[in-house]
């Protein structure tokens, strides 16, 4: 049994919230005794969680975004601090959502706690200056992307790569047959899907959905297909149901791994989804659209290539990346046709993405991080 029975965990998004969740069972049967206080989603808090902030306010992202937020950012921080003195936590786990965690780690760090990084920041893309912050602040990292522990050494910072936890969550996953998923979904089984992901944050949605839909009625259209929407938990059905009118879709609140298994294609918003997706080895548009301002900037700080995890860890293009202003519905739909139109390419295409799960390690990702994250509780 560890020397300290209770553990702040961070998470500020819908993939975190999933990561962290399976991490918390992991901890709590490496050691029953354990507790846990934090910022988290519905999933980490039926693991037990007690949630200081939900996930659901925290889904703001880019420069603007953050600054209309300051006020509401600072009353979680103060809370998250105030929790820390009060139960006398020693330790804390970061997951992703670097904007938020790191800053958050400066005012912990202050308090004597001990910070672990789990699923790290993708410093190695963009916002390398935070390298010397995770050095001077962070005392255990935990990679799940195979080049990031390389990436982290040469930067006199020691990592731990532990595999990714999407190869645990597709491992344990029980699959629906296609049937039934067309079925529930009151779906046409002689049609093929077209899956539309459009992300988990509103003002995604707001940028990303318009256009793809667009380009999903003319290819629905041409090549008799049906489009399915995925519908995170914390977006309201709302959004996507305003263009019902105009647009023939449906909407989906679960099994998005069944869409994207079953799918024939994908409009995919770039993130962890298009990673998902290529554990499928779903051809795919990856596409992105943010503000001006955030984008004027984020450009000018992004030292890769691409974008799309797949097309990242792939070390080559795979799928098309359509961001900011490339992003029409019409540049959607050329893209969507090639695959659509080209067998050998479709093929291609799938067989490279094939390649991806191996790149990723045989599972586990949740156990090691958790043995992980008991080692540091061990020597508190």
């Amino acid at each position: 049994m560890v020397k300290e029975n209770k553990i702040l965990i961070i998470a500020g998004e819908v993939s975190g919230d999933i990561h962290g969740a399976a991490l918390i069972r992991e901890l709590k049967t490496a050691d029953p005794s354990l507790s846990f206080i934090g910022v988290g989603g519905d999933r980490m808090r039926h693991e037990g969680m007690s949630v200081i902030e939900h996930i659901n306010n925290m889904a703001f992202l880019g420069f603007i975004e953050v600054i209309k937020h300051l006020p509401f950012i600072r009353k979680v921080k103060n809370r998250i601090i105030d929790a820390v003195k009060n139960e006398d936590i020693k330790t804390v786990v970061l997951i992703d959502y670097p904007g938020f965690n790191l800053n958050m780690a400066k005012h912990l760090k202050r308090l004597g706690v001990k910070v672990v990084y789990y699923i790290t920041p993708q410093v190695w893309a963009w916002g390398k200056g935070r390298i010397k912050t995770i050095r001077k602040l962070v005392d255990k990292v935990i990679v799940i992307l195979p080049f990031e522990k390389e990436f982290f050494k040469k930067n006199g910072i020691d990592s731990v790569f532990v595999g990714h936890p999407l190869i645990d969550a597709l491992n344990s996953y029980n699959f629906i047959s296609k049937e039934k998923f067309y079925s529930e979904n009151n779906l046409d089984i002689n049609k093929d899907i077209l899956a539309l992901l459009p992300g988990s944050r509103r003002h995604e949605v707001l940028e990303i959905f318009p256009e793809s839909i667009k380009a999903a009625k003319k290819l629905t259209e041409e090549f008799g297909m049906q489009t399915v929407v995925a519908c995170p938990d914390n977006i309201d059905a709302e959004l996507f149901e305003k263009y019902s009118k105009e647009y023939n879709f449906t909407i989906i609140r679960s099994n998005n791994y069944e869409l994207l298994k079953y799918a024939k294609a994908g409009i995919i918003k770039s993130g962890t989804s298009t990673l998902e997706a290529a554990l499928f080895e779903l051809p795919m548009v990856v596409v992105y659209r943010t503000s001006p301002l955030t984008y004027v900037i984020g450009k000018n700080l992004v030292s890769v290539k691409n974008i799309g995890l797949v097309n990242i860890i792939a070390g080559e293009t795979i799928v098309p990346e359509l961001i900011q202003d490339d992003l029409t519905g019409e540049t959607i739909y050329r893209e969507i046709r090639k695959f659509l139109e080209d067998k050998h390419y479709l093929e291609s295409v799938k067989n490279r993405l094939g390649t991806i799960k191996n790149k990723l390690g045989s599972g586990g990702a949740s156990f090691n991080a958790a043995s992980e994250i008991i080692g540091v509780l061990e020597s508190a």
